[in-house]
């Protein structure tokens, strides 16, 4: 079957999202994310793109960018390659890391560049990962709060310029906007709403027939294995996470 075109954008500005391959999480510590964030931005400084917003989940990413010297197309898979041999040589693997074929929409209104923004800022919050979006510190929230980025990657002045003059009314006006409920909606893949601690331990608990997470570590290999991968398959649970509740090192858990 044929793909579908991708829809231009007359104003240049996509909506983006990309995920891993089957599903599977691309990002498992800090170090990931920042890379990935470092590769964005070397791939920008030459003038690709600009990157208004942007928000970095276990599993996929949400991008809101404007193409510039180059097609959104090739910035993307520029991205995606370069971030895909660095993740496999780290963790010692082969093959795609990213589905192949990005997903984008076109944004051609300032109503809309706005709401695609606060529902990219809003992911964390929907995964019960955090309970305001400019705590997570993997989106562009906290740029457009600070009015300056860690990164030095979000192109915020774009939109702050856009609701006022003078930046620190601007950041107030953002974060009104931000505050506002929204039925908006917007393309996305579905949420993984994250698993508490405690109920992921309970779940470990059940593998064990009742016995303490801890008794996972003196199982025989082939035993620990096993619960490990029922671990893994659990909705709403992460690799970092079931290292952090069981004690057994997050490169024996991705290797599993």
């Amino acid at each position: 079957m044929a793909r579908c075109a991708r829809k231009k954008s007359a104003s240049g500005i996509y909506h983006i999202m990309m995920r891993g391959i089957n599903r599977q999480d691309i990002f498992f510590d800090d170090e990931d994310y920042s890379h990935f964030l470092r590769t964005m931005k070397h791939i920008k400084e030459n003038g690709s793109c600009a990157l208004y917003g942007y928000c970095l989940m276990d599993n996929h990413i949400h991008l809101l960018l404007h193409e510039k010297a180059e097609t959104v197309s090739v910035t993307m898979q520029r991205i995606g390659t370069s971030y895909a041999w660095w993740y496999n040589k780290k963790y010692d693997r082969v093959g795609h890391v990213f589905q192949n074929r990005f997903q984008s929409e076109a944004v051609e209104t300032e109503a809309y560049l706005l709401g695609a923004l606060r529902y990219i800022h809003n992911n964390p919050v929907e995964a019960n990962i955090s309970s305001i979006p400019e705590e997570y510190n993997w989106s562009s929230c906290q740029a457009y709060y600070k009015g300056q980025d860690f990164f030095g990657l979000t192109d915020f002045s774009f939109i702050l310029d856009s609701l006022h003059s003078n930046r620190e009314a601007a950041i107030t006006a953002f974060a009104d906007f931000m505050k506002k409920d929204s039925t908006d909606q917007f393309m996305d893949f579905e949420v993984k709403v994250r698993k508490s601690d405690h109920d992921l331990m309970r779940e470990i608990q059940n593998l064990l027939h009742g016995q303490p997470v801890e008794t996972l570590q003196n199982l025989k290999m082939d035993q620990r294995n096993e619960i490990i991968r029922r671990v893994k398959v659990l909705e709403g649970v992460t690799q970092r996470q079931i290292a952090r509740v069981t004690g057994v090192h997050q490169s024996i858990i991705f290797k599993i």
